[in-house]
């Protein structure tokens, strides 16, 4: 077990971790999981001994293996195979002692040793372990130095998962991955035999690998069971604990405030005052679960532009002359199309983007756009490149020049950038919130498509679900690159295949190119989807267009009903604990009889039920609309 007691950590001068504590279980598969800042890399760092506690401490048997990535990617001559093979230090160490030993007994128990940890089968499982991280056979045997930074850290995580220490500690270890990649690792850790602690925003991987969930929050742990939904549900139900103590305490603290304000001055009663006055001192605060208020990503909607917006035909791109990377592209985007491009990393997702957005020039076919289409392309590159001496404000004023401040203002409003926020300097900002300014500043003109290329590296779970909210809400195209297969699912109503030197319309849902990843079906591609329900391509194109604003609608009709439940629900709990529990209710609902609160309560569950049937029937619906 892995005992985090009363920890508290401070980094200049600021708590970042407060009385922190949590047991992880032997065997468990955690997902650490919070807002961004909220400190998880911190108390990683501190969990290996990186960081020293300033009180408290971290216990662990002096047996227990702890694997960590450094935050330095490997390089040099040496292959990833080699690097793979020398993480587990126990066989590199054996093999060398068996070339060099003269002693025959020594010798016996060394070879003894490397058949017990299964050391003539590491090549092979080293194997594995690149080619599902997307290292085919060649690049496994080429030199560390040619690879990019990305590439060198999926050399890091096969290294680590290769040494199978005890407890496996994983810091967004998706953030450098594809899709193809993530889920290959996402069964990894599924089968992983021992303690598992991960950071991860991914849904879909919390929700599949995690048995636990450990939420930080203003310096503090909570482990929840379960995988990520069962955390959303169990902590709805701890905020509307919460909501329901807090009016409790404000009431009984508006009392003796009142009761002090009152009496302090007569002295009959100053005696009674003062200890009241006491008590107010003592009673402890009951914060609210708030949400952040500058969770916010807001896309100016463009102006119309009249559809096709841009026609591909026999398109070839690329970066050297005459060898394309891309060809015999043909595609169609409307001008409000939601579309994913899928494919492994390295195939040409990026290639193609940058030439819709006109970065790259094209080398045979047409490509027909309108002149006056603008576009707004967002790469990590952008975030990484924000100037940390100049702030949100400094930013825009010069990606706005000449605009009047009220509209600069405007935009980072958009944002989450509102009052000092917007004076903040770029470099004390998270990478979320430096992901949010690139956002920002890549929409300031009202662009007619978004080209995101993997734009949730830095966003946390609610900050991803507020992207697709915007997205959703915008009005304009959208070309989506991501590895979160939760945003593509909500998001795209069209995917895009890019493999084998081309891009292709893919006919079928993500699950299906999920089951092709993992190897249980063929793709699905434009050739075989036209026969699909008697339907062509076009129309298939042309259906899904038509429907967007219906699936927009519904879904905003869905969001609406499921806040009108949450709210019927938190309700009819408020009345339920003033019949149960009077002391702890509010004091409206306490002093009410039982007959109001009976008969309030049977209103309550009648509309509940209404508003269930309501929401099922717009799932129905919605779900309809998207299988077509």
């Amino acid at each position: 077990m892995l005992t985090i007691d009363d920890v508290t950590v401070r980094l200049g001068g600021r708590p970042i971790l407060e009385h922190a504590s949590a047991a992880i279980p032997h065997g468990a598969r955690v997902g650490l999981i919070g807002r961004n800042g909220a400190g998880k890399s911190t108390l990683m760092k501190t969990l290996i001994g990186e960081i020293e506690p300033d009180e408290g401490a971290v216990t662990r048997s002096s047996k227990v293996r702890l694997g960590y990535i450094a935050q330095d990617a490997p390089s040099g001559t040496l292959t990833p195979e080699e690097v793979v093979l020398a993480a587990d230090v126990e066989r590199a160490e054996l093999l060398e002692e068996s070339e060099n030993c003269t002693d025959m007994d020594r010798l016996g128990d060394v070879h003894e040793r490397l058949l017990a940890i299964d050391a003539y089968s590491a090549p092979s499982r080293a194997a594995r372990i690149l080619t599902g991280l997307g290292f085919d056979e060649e690049m496994q045997r080429q030199p560390l130095d040619s690879f990019s930074g990305g590439w060198k850290m999926r050399v890091a995580l096969g290294a680590l998962l290769f040494s199978q220490p005890d407890v496996l500690l994983l810091d967004e270890p998706s953030n450098h991955l594809d899709l193809e990649a993530t889920l290959w690792l996402e069964n990894f850790l599924k089968s992983y035999p021992a303690t598992l602690l991960v950071i991860s925003h991914e849904r879909d991987l919390l929700n599949k690998v995690a048995d636990h969930i450990l939420h930080l929050q203003g310096g503090r742990l909570t482990l929840y069971p379960g995988g990520y939904d069962s955390f959303e549900k169990q902590r709805a139900e701890r905020a509307a604990q919460l909501a329901s103590a807090k009016a409790s305490q404000d009431a009984q603290r508006a009392r003796l405030q009142d009761y002090v304000a009152r009496n302090s001055a007569r002295a009959s009663t100053a005696k009674q005052a003062q200890s009241r006055a006491k008590m107010l001192a003592k009673m402890q605060p009951i914060a609210a679960l708030m949400e952040d208020p500058s969770l916010s990503f807001d896309f100016p909607n463009p102006a119309e532009l009249k559809p096709p917006m841009i026609t591909m035909d026999m398109a070839a791109v690329g970066y050297t002359p005459e060898v394309p990377i891309l060809q015999r592209v043909s595609l169609r985007i409307e001008p409000d199309d939601r579309i994913a491009l899928l494919g492994r990393n390295g195939n040409g997702k990026t290639t193609l983007a940058r030439l819709l957005a006109a970065q790259l020039p094209l080398m045979e076919g047409e490509v027909n756009a309108p002149g006056k289409m603008k576009v707004g392309y967002f790469t990590q590159y952008q975030v990484e490149e924000l100037a940390g001496d100049d702030t949100p404000l400094e930013h825009m004023t010069r990606a706005m020049k000449g605009k009047p401040p009220g509209a600069i203002r405007e935009q980072l409003g958009r944002f989450g950038f509102s009052g000092n926020r917007a004076t903040q300097k770029v470099a004390k900002l998270s990478g979320g919130e430096r992901a949010r300014l690139a956002l920002a500043l890549i929409t300031r003109d009202a662009p007619h498509l978004l080209i995101l290329d993997e734009p949730t590296n830095h966003l946390d779970v609610d900050a991803r679900e507020a992207l697709v909210q915007a997205m959703n809400d915008y009005s304009g195209a959208v070309i989506l690159i991501s590895h979160d297969r939760h945003m593509v699912e909500l998001s795209a109503d069209r995917l895009v295949l890019v493999d084998e030197g081309t891009a292709k319309e893919y006919s079928g849902s993500m699950e299906d190119y999920i089951d092709f990843v993992l190897g249980n079906n063929q793709p699905k591609n434009d050739e075989n989807a036209g026969t699909k329900k008697g339907k062509s391509k076009k129309g298939k194109r042309g259906a899904s267009a038509k429907d967007r604003a219906a699936i927009r609608s519904l879904r905003a009709e869905l969001s609406q009903a499921e806040k009108r439940m949450a709210k019927l629900q938190a309700d009819r709990t408020a009345i339920d604990q003033a019949m149960y529990e009077p002391d702890k209710a509010a004091k409206a609902l306490a002093e009410k009889p039982m007959s109001d609160l009976l008969s309030n309560r049977a209103q309550l569950s009648d509309q509940l039920e209404e508003a269930e049937a309501e929401w099922m029937e717009l799932g129905e619906r919605l779900e309809q609309i998207e299988q077509g």
